[in-house]
């Protein structure tokens, strides 16, 4: 048994204790003022900031708009030609004319001037399948955009909880390493006085290494967390200066998952993308039929003709579509149309596997935290402090003592990552179905 202190360390340990709770405080309002200089921004904020600055869906966007625009292309009119001649030029009849007479020798004497203007008319509505083609691609486009925001939306919500998760992982362990102070001191008097050994006491020191160790890696996740986040915004906040702030909880409360289904086949872009193709696929192979068709091109000419003054003529050129009736194009739209729907049943397959798959991890989730929330927590926190004042009193050894403390350490940290899971999954549903239906 460790005898007791002497007079002078009993003399001195107290104003140690005054200036180490000095230097908390201390701590504690430099922590303070730091936080309340941090922007915290909510996951709406965040979402809105990430869809107005990120630089990937700024290019995406871009390509709806060049899509537009070729829609105008596809919309014009052929256009007519115009055709301007000359002949009947002799440069080398140069003659002086007779006195009196006309000038026949002249080089423009028997020039027969001529104009010609000439429209291709389009036959079985190209135009209009162009034009139908061409908004069908604009909406292949925005669909498609969509969707790729759906995907890193879900990116951007998954480095949002995992930075609320790093935060909550802090907090424990800041609460944790506050606690084993709390103890140290306790058994540091009891040391003091006589009522515990050396060998003991220097076990709770080393057992704080621990504590500083989650602490620390804490910090780093929760800083990791963040720069991964600030990526996704192409935002340059310094750490120090952002924050994000929401809740860190679970519900319950599930819909059934047919509901979620419906959703999704109702609002997933890429379904919404597969089917479109199929209807651009159906236009293409009826603008390939009509391609095959014959366009007559009209003319209209005028000219001179001596001793003809004037002259006006029209004409209708239809070519001959007896070798190329554009057979290939017709045959390949065909088989286009076939492979597009097979790729939309695909898709709906898809969109069933991931609501399924999503909705399953959220139950494990969901069946896993109610146990913790109305028995684990408070068992394991019971214990330890049960524990903890048995091995104060003598009645538990220091071992019993050590391994509460971390059955309750392991129980709180298992607690906060299966709010992540929880989160990630309902992340997951939200990008199964292709809006937000769990926050």
């Amino acid at each position: 048994m460790k005898s007791a202190p002497s007079t002078t360390e009993s003399r001195h340990w107290f104003p140690r204790l005054v200036r180490r709770l000095f230097l908390r405080m201390l701590l504690a309002g430099i922590q303070i003022a730091v936080l309340s200089a941090q922007t915290a921004f909510t996951w709406q904020q965040i979402k809105d900031k990430f869809e107005a600055v990120n630089p990937t869906l700024k290019a995406a966007q871009i390509s709806i708009d060049e899509s537009r625009d070729e829609e105008i292309t596809a919309s014009l009119r052929p256009n007519p030609d115009l055709t301007v001649g000359f002949d009947q030029i002799n440069p080398f009849n140069t003659q002086p004319p007779p006195s009196g007479g006309p000038n026949i020798y002249s080089p423009f004497a028997y020039a027969e001037p001529n104009g010609s203007v000439s429209y291709l008319h389009e036959r079985r509505h190209k135009r209009e399948l162009r034009l139908e083609a061409a908004k069908k691609t604009t909406e292949v486009t925005a669909s498609a955009y969509t969707d790729q925001e759906r995907n890193l939306i879900f990116n951007l919500r998954s480095a949002f909880v995992q930075t609320l998760q790093a935060k909550a992982v802090l907090e424990n362990a800041k609460e944790n390493l506050t606690y084993w102070d709390r103890e140290l001191e306790v058994n540091r008097t009891r040391f003091r006085a006589g009522d515990l050994a050396q060998v003991d006491l220097d076990r709770l020191e080393l057992q704080r290494v621990q504590f500083e160790s989650d602490f620390e890696t804490a910090l780093v996740n929760l800083r990791t967390s963040k720069i991964s986040l600030l990526m996704l915004l192409n935002d340059r906040t310094p750490i120090e200066k952002f924050d994000v702030n929401g809740p860190f909880e679970f519900s319950e409360e599930l819909m059934p998952m047919e509901e979620f289904r419906s959703i999704a086949l109702a609002n997933r872009p890429d379904l919404k993308e597969a089917v479109q193709n199929v209807e651009l696929a159906e236009v293409n192979h009826e603008l390939a039929i009509a391609n095959g068709s014959t366009d007559p091109t009209f003319s209209v000419d005028i000219g001179r003709n001596p001793p003809i003054p004037a002259f006006m003529g029209v004409s209708v050129s239809i070519p001959l579509r007896i070798f190329d009736r554009n057979q290939g194009e017709k045959a390949r739209t065909q088989i286009d149309i076939g492979r597009n729907q097979r790729l939309r049943d695909a898709a709906e397959a898809q969109v069933y596997n991931d609501v399924d798959s999503a909705y399953v991890t959220l139950v494990s989730n969901v069946n896993l935290l109610r146990p913790y929330k109305a028995k684990y927590l408070k068992l394991a926190s019971d214990t330890r402090d049960r524990i903890s004042f048995s091995y104060q009193n003598g009645g538990a050894s220091l071992l019993d003592y050590l391994d509460a403390e971390k059955a309750n350490r392991d129980i709180r940290l298992a607690y906060l990552n299966l709010i992540g899971s929880y989160l990630t999954a309902a992340a997951q549903m939200n990008m199964a179905v292709g809006r937000e239906v769990l926050q």
